[in-house]
């Protein structure tokens, strides 16, 4: 066998490909990783963790409301975004410390600089030094789409929104996926003015459509305006330093900020992937097999980049079963089917399995049981906003195929029923369970 610099060189030091070199080291492989930015990826240090701690900044505007109903006095309080910013940009700096520190603690060598691929076992830093690898891990993950049009260049994405020196008064967020619907959330919730647009007529696609639809009417009673049928025209900026907006089919709009939340793209140009043979997608994803390998035996790639399911729990399971099969002789395959998802919007959605929709068309024969309620703090705090379970089941033996819900604590809850699912639980099952009372929880065991 050639002797080479490393057994394991990965680019890109997110979730998978932190999980992935730590797993290889443990099994004594020689593991370096490329790192140009931070160690955490898109996760840790721009998205799924400095969002939620801006969820749970949020929801404190509509907890201080309802305080009054409990018997606590707030007098005139006041929300202060540099405070908050500030903190969870400290805490992002905190969780890149540990993460350095996992894979220093594992002898992983970490090289601070962007790296290409110049060979089936070779990689180019950007000093233009050269190191040889058996295997070459590919962990970039992706990046956000921003649409081409007049003035593109005035927008923000979600990358940027961490670092807003303050809350716009008036913002504009285009896209209708969970991270438009986060944002949308979390700026209303902080007093902003929001004006939702996407090119279609729907929200959250691919997700069930009563819960969609449950999110606009909330979301609308919340104060959120929504614009559909709308792409980009322009986007001019104005002497006071406010954005004029047009776009088709609505009259423009003036606002203070413009966020693009239209997808995320792989990151895959200029590895020079394409080069030595590795084979890409429409959208520059990698196309890899069952155990994550490329069509170069010894280039693979991990999480985001490949485009198959957009998650930091599934690149980390992904990164782990590399290292397996790689260099722990456990060959082993991700399933990605019947993965949980969330959405933390204002109130959270979360689903598992197959939606209504994708059931009937599927399975032909089906049964939907549904609970449509108000949760119990709401009562009493006089809000209207109302929660909706919704159960899958195929067949005479009525297992659940699919669960779906929107309300308070949504993705806390849908965890351990997605456990049920993934194992092939029936009705029945849930049925012969006992409630725990009084919580939302239980309406998950009562439906008939």
């Amino acid at each position: 066998m050639a002797d080479y610099d490393y057994d394991l060189f990965t680019i890109g030091a997110g979730s998978g490909g932190v999980r992935a070199s730590r797993v290889a080291a443990a099994h004594g492989a020689r593991v370096a990783v490329a790192e140009e930015y931070r160690v955490g990826g898109t996760c840790v240090i721009r998205g799924c963790v400095p969002k939620k701690m801006l969820v749970y900044g949020s929801q404190f505007a509509e907890d201080i409301h309802d305080a009054a109903a409990f018997g606590w006095k707030v007098d005139n309080p006041s929300f202060d975004w540099t405070v908050l910013r500030d903190n969870v940009l400290k805490d992002v700096d905190r969780l890149n410390g540990l993460y350095t520190q996992t894979l220093e603690n594992n002898a992983v060598e970490i090289i601070p600089q962007r790296a290409t691929v110049s060979g089936p076992h070779e990689v180019t830093l950007a000093d233009g030094t050269r190191k040889t690898a058996r295997y070459i891990l590919i962990c970039t993950g992706a990046r956000p789409h921003v649409p081409a049009c007049p003035g593109h260049e005035h927008g923000i994405t979600s990358n940027e929104a961490f670092h807003l020196e303050a809350v716009p008064k008036r913002i504009l967020i285009a896209g209708a996926g969970y991270i438009a619907n986060e944002f949308a959330g979390i700026f209303n919730e902080f007093g902003a003015r929001v004006t939702l647009i996407n090119r279609s007529d729907q929200l959250l696609r691919g997700y069930d459509e009563s819960m969609r639809d449950r999110l606009l009417q909330i979301s609308v009673t919340k104060g959120i305006e929504f614009r559909f049928n709308a792409s980009f025209r322009g986007i001019r900026k104005n002497d006071g330093g406010s954005l004029t907006v047009s776009m088709t089919n609505h009259d423009d709009i003036e606002v203070d900020c413009v966020m693009f939340a239209t997808g995320r793209l792989p990151n895959t140009e200029g590895l020079g992937l394409e080069e030595v043979g590795v084979e890409l997608g429409e959208k520059g994803e990698i196309k890899v097999d069952d155990y994550s390998k490329t069509g170069v035996d010894s280039i693979y790639a991990v999480g985001d980049v490949t485009n198959r399911i957009q998650l930091t729990p599934v690149a980390i399971r992904e990164g782990q079963a590399f290292a397996d099969t790689v260099f722990g002789d456990k060959p082993t395959r991700v399933d990605h089917d019947c993965v949980p998802n969330a959405v933390f919007s204002h109130p959270p959605i979360a689903g598992v399995g197959m939606t209504e929709g994708e059931a009937r068309n599927k399975l032909g024969s089906i049964k939907v049981y549904q609970s449509d309620f108000r949760p119990m703090k709401n009562v009493l705090a006089g809000r209207n906003e109302r929660s909706l379970y919704k159960i899958v089941c195929e067949g005479e033996n009525e297992q659940i195929v699919g669960i779906h819900m929107i309300g308070p604590e949504a993705p806390e809850i849908m965890q351990a029923a997605a456990i049920a699912v993934k194992a092939g639980l029936t009705k029945a099952d849930f049925d012969a369970t006992v409630a725990i009372h009084p919580t939302m929880a239980e309406e998950l065991v009562l439906m008939r």
